[in-house]
């Protein structure tokens, strides 16, 4: 109820008449106390704080970059689209009247149905982040060549490949989450193959001309849509050995000419920065600005950084971190 009043602005008695109601049986009365005392009073401050853990890492590894983090936590993020065919981008931004940040990007302010959103039903386009569509921009086009897109569902970054012109493999462990992709492949109208199989025992029968691996994280890049995840409790050093462990399996996927691209929704160094800095087999494969969105650029080591802070000007990004090699 106070995030609808006070982030959302929706009017007081709008909060009312759709909160109270999800109370039945339970505290009402005291949630509409707390709520009208909270509406009395100075509301939240103007700019949110992190939980003292996630301040701290952040401080030590984000000096000059934590109050701008904690900043990007102050409102909700805008939508943004990938858009099926990039070629139409100019035009699909001026129909749904957005801005476009990038080649195959619209951005458009909240509020309203996304299913009634004009493309939808024609799969013109998917709901995707800006920060998360750099991994698989980074692959450019694909020209018929075979991509693998490891921990692929729900398969935004599988539907930006294919329509990329790659011929897509997309491997998840979780059925329930592939059964997501399947939905949102078809609605676009795009071709993959889809391989339900636990990424650290499968094993490819020829290799790929690259490698995707969207891997498995503490999803901290994600707090300004999802603020919940600064407040759980993360096993860093399990999640750090999966990613190795996928990074590994991955160098042995690709073709002598391949790439292989990691990626992971988290701001968290040990899970981004780390990780890149570990890859030894592969040599590396600088990303430059040209392949990044208006307004980043790539980090001194040729590295994607991205956190809540940046691009605040046109309403934010998630936080991310991807790095390329080559063989």
């Amino acid at each position: 109820m106070l995030a609808q009043a006070l982030r959302l602005g929706l009017p007081p008695h709008a909060v009312i008449a759709t909160g109270l109601p999800l109370l039945v049986g339970g505290p009402r009365r005291l949630a509409h106390g707390v709520f009208s005392a909270v509406l009395r009073g100075d509301g939240l401050p103007a700019s949110p704080t992190l939980p003292a853990a996630a301040q701290e890492r952040w401080s030590t590894a984000w000096p000059s970059r934590v109050e701008a983090i904690a900043a990007g936590l102050a409102v909700p993020p805008p939508l943004d689209l990938a858009l099926r065919d990039a070629a139409r981008t100019a035009e699909w931004a001026e129909r749904l009247g957005g801005i476009s940040l990038a080649p195959g990007h619209v951005r458009l302010a909240r509020g309203g149905a996304i299913e009634s959103l004009e493309g939808f039903a024609e799969g013109a386009w998917w709901v995707q982040d800006l920060a998360a569509s750099v991994p698989a921009r980074l692959l450019g086009p694909g020209e018929g060549r075979r991509v693998l897109d490891l921990c692929a569902a729900p398969g935004g970054k599988t539907m930006q490949l294919a329509a990329a012109g790659w011929q897509v493999t997309a491997l998840d462990k979780s059925a329930r989450r592939l059964e997501r992709l399947h939905e949102n492949v078809a609605r676009v109208g795009l071709s993959v193959d889809i391989v339900t199989a636990d990424a650290m025992q499968w094993r490819p029968s020829e290799l790929f001309d690259a490698v995707l691996i969207d891997a498995p994280c503490s999803a901290t890049g994600t707090c300004r849509r999802h603020p919940d995840v600064l407040h759980r409790l993360i096993d860093q050093s399990s999640l750090e050995d999966l990613q190795r462990g996928l990074l590994e399996r991955a160098s042995g996927a690709i073709r002598a000419d391949g790439r292989l691209v990691y990626a992971v929704c988290s701001l968290e160094p040990g899970e981004g920065e780390a990780q890149a800095a570990w890859v030894k087999a592969l040599g590396p494969v600088p990303i430059t600005a040209d392949q990044l969105p208006a307004g980043l650029a790539p980090t001194p080591e040729g590295w994607f950084r991205s956190d809540p802070g940046m691009l605040a000007e046109h309403g934010g990004i998630d936080g991310f971190f991807a790095a390329m090699w080559g063989k």
